[in-house]
């Protein structure tokens, strides 16, 4: 079977103390790529010298720096590459010596041989930093949800997928930590292939730029955006079922004791039931009308 070149994209901030590692690793991946693949540094508006280092790069078709004007977010860094690069296969990667980008070969192969969307390298639970795993925990739980799908590593930063899904959710995707979410559980909740393969993380070079608290609410609200893009009877359904059943009782309850109790407090349970599964059915419809999957990949 052969194989695709890919663009391999490394979004870059702040990295002074593992860029040159990084480019070393990169140097050697491709000699495990399919001829043609390429690897596309993007600098995020980098104060610590990070910048100027990749600036000094030697002219190169094979790895190549692109430097955004200011700081605008992980997001926004792996964007930018997106539109820059030259084939339709991307793999991205970060810059900190965290993943094993030693994968991706691998991960190509298993992407094209099972015609999957978008291979993710998923991380063990129990390599996430101890006071972010209840957090996550729950995020990934209300993913799953959402999904109907098992996701055991929901935002992990080394995966592949191809260019032309991302382009087309481009408006979806936001420019900060959230993208890797959010292009998971938009391909998992259009029905395509997702798969899932094991990595060891690694201990990263420098200090994390993740805010947990701040990036933890944004993860939660792009999850539920994201559901009612694309699945919003997951969303919708569970809350009017439950309104609409607490409505029942009660009205099941004033006939049974014969008591004129809680009569507007009745109406509003199954009121609001029935207007909740109302607008989900009409969401889920104008989704189905409006959102066509793709039937397949095109690694040409």
């Amino acid at each position: 079977m052969e194989l695709p070149p890919l663009t391999l994209v490394i979004p870059v901030y702040n990295e002074l103390k593992a860029i040159d590692a990084t480019i070393e690793r990169c140097e050697r991946l491709l000699e495990n790529l399919p001829a043609g693949s390429n690897v596309l540094l993007v600098d995020d508006g980098s104060t610590d010298g990070t910048r100027e280092r990749l600036a000094s790069l030697k002219d190169s078709p094979a790895i190549q720096a692109i430097f955004q004007p200011r700081n605008r977010g992980y997001g926004a860094a792996l964007k930018r590459g997106i539109l820059a690069a030259r084939h339709p296969v991307i793999a991205i990667c970060d810059a900190d010596g965290t993943y094993p980008m030693e994968k991706i070969p691998g991960f190509l192969e298993s992407m094209i041989s099972n015609d999957a969307a978008m291979v993710v390298g998923a991380r063990k639970a129990g390599e996430t930093p101890l006071v972010r795993r209840p957090a996550k925990a729950f995020l990934r739980w209300l993913a799953q949800h959402l999904t109907g799908e098992r996701i055991p590593d929901m935002n992990s930063g080394l995966r592949l997928f191809y260019r032309d899904d991302a382009r087309r959710l481009f408006n979806l995707l936001p420019d900060g930590f959230s993208f890797t979410t959010t292009i998971t559980m938009a391909l998992l909740t259009e029905g395509r292939e997702v798969l899932f393969r094991p990595i060891r993380y690694r201990v990263r070079v420098g200090s994390s730029k993740i805010r947990p608290i701040r990036d933890t609410a944004n993860f939660l609200m792009l999850i539920c955006r994201t559901a009612l893009a694309f699945n919003p009877m997951r969303v919708f359904g569970p809350a009017g079922f439950f309104l609409t059943a607490v409505g029942c009782v009660l009205l099941l309850l004033r006939l049974v004791l014969d008591k004129p109790f809680g009569v507007a407090t009745t109406i509003a349970f199954l009121v609001g039931g029935v207007q909740l599964l109302a607008l989900g059915l009409l969401a889920d419809l104008v989704n189905r009308r409006g959102n066509q999957p793709p039937s397949g990949n095109n690694a040409t």
